[in-house]
């Protein structure tokens, strides 16, 4: 690929006779925002580590800004790494630690304070810098850990799970942070995280990964809206992606899909089904988004394709500013998006408005997509 800044490159990482990451090929272009996002032991960590040299590449190739990196040592990468554990050292003060790299390297000391103001005031630290990180919180330190990162100029910046030792409304906060960081400096970025929310909010580009394996690489709404598979369907979004059993039927002279409900069974449309004309009778797992199956209200009318259907419903969760309504689909517990003052009520009908233009179809067997 063309401009490719960071290269990974059919990379593979073995321990003993267990692999835990499959072959990878990741080409991300100067200035991307990458996310790792996935479930714990899929293998985001390890890329990241064999990125930063932190771990030795069983095969396959690394290349940063034109230079393959396989067996040069982490300092000669030009690599700055943000840890989850923040790594400060806490007899220096929060100006020691952002200094302490640049001293390393014999930096001038006017220019290691020109510097240390500069990145100090990016971060809005510059009221800390005499104090020592015991007396910070926790997203102040993790801001120190950032500005004694950005002191480095690197080619790549790399964060493991960052976020993921904080409160979840200084995660919030942070979360804007290092997305206004980005857009302020555009510099490349590798992030892991497992948490979907993270990885929606900052990239320009996610890669899900399960059981060492890259299972999808796009965009945020790609991955969102066009999930390769019920993995990557299940995994992004919050709440997850329904997934529940269908039949594909004859509908209008078109497509359409049957499912069956706690009351006997509905039929809806299915607009994206053109290509699957010959398999009517096909076991199915369709998938809709929680948004995409909500009250009539809340819908989108400029969908070509809204449905509208009375369900029972099973449960109502109201979170203040939306209502997760549980109805029954397939079997299976489905959650929609209605509005707080819905009126949906346990145990009761409830007009409910899927949007069919947003539905996906996948094979139960393969679990891959199909339309």
């Amino acid at each position: 690929m063309t401009n490719t800044f960071l290269n990974i490159d059919k990379v593979t990482k073995s321990y003993g006779a267990v692999r835990v990451l499959n072959e990878t090929d990741i080409a991300v272009q100067q200035g991307e925002f990458l996310v790792l996002v996935g479930p714990s032991g899929c293998g985001k960590s390890t890329l990241l580590n064999m990125i930063a040299g932190l771990e030795a590449i069983t095969s396959g190739e690394v290349s940063i800004n034109g230079r393959v990196v396989n067996g040069v040592p982490p300092a000669d990468r030009n690599i700055a790494m943000v840890f989850q554990s923040y790594a400060l050292y806490p007899n220096m003060t929060v100006r020691g630690n952002i200094s302490f790299s640049m001293e390393m390297h014999k930096v001038p000391k006017p220019e290691r304070e020109a510097k240390i103001a500069q990145v100090a005031e990016l971060l809005q630290i510059t009221h800390l810098l005499d104090r020592k990180p015991g007396q910070l919180s926790g997203g102040q330190r993790q801001r120190v850990a950032m500005g004694r990162a950005l002191t480095r100029d690197p080619d790549v910046f790399l964060f493991d799970e960052p976020l993921s030792n904080l409160d979840a409304k200084l995660r919030v906060d942070m979360r804007t942070e290092i997305k206004k960081l980005h857009q302020k400096l555009g510099t490349t970025i590798v992030y892991v995280t497992h948490d979907q929310v993270e990885a929606l909010t900052l990239s320009t580009r996610i890669a899900v990964m399960y059981g060492g394996d890259v299972q999808q690489l796009g965009t945020p709404d790609e991955v969102y809206h066009n999930p390769a598979n019920m993995f990557v369907a299940g995994f992004m979004g919050s709440p997850a992606m329904n997934l529940f059993p269908a039949e594909i039927v004859s509908l209008n002279g078109g497509i359409g899909v049957k499912v069956t409900t706690a009351g006997g069974y509905i039929t809806l449309p299915f607009p994206h089904g053109a290509a699957m004309e010959s398999d009517i009778g096909r076991e199915i797992v369709l998938g809709v988004r929680p948004e995409s199956m909500t009250d009539p209200e809340s819908a989108d009318h400029d969908s070509p394709c809204l449905e509208h259907v009375d369900l029972p419903v099973e449960l109502v969760e109201t979170t203040g500013a939306d209502s997760f309504v549980t109805i029954l689909l397939g079997g299976k517990e489905c959650i929609g998006r209605f509005r707080a003052k819905s009126a949906a009520t346990e145990g009761q009908l409830t007009h409910v408005t899927f949007d069919m233009s947003r539905a996906v179809a996948f094979d139960p067997k393969t679990e891959l997509r199909l339309a």
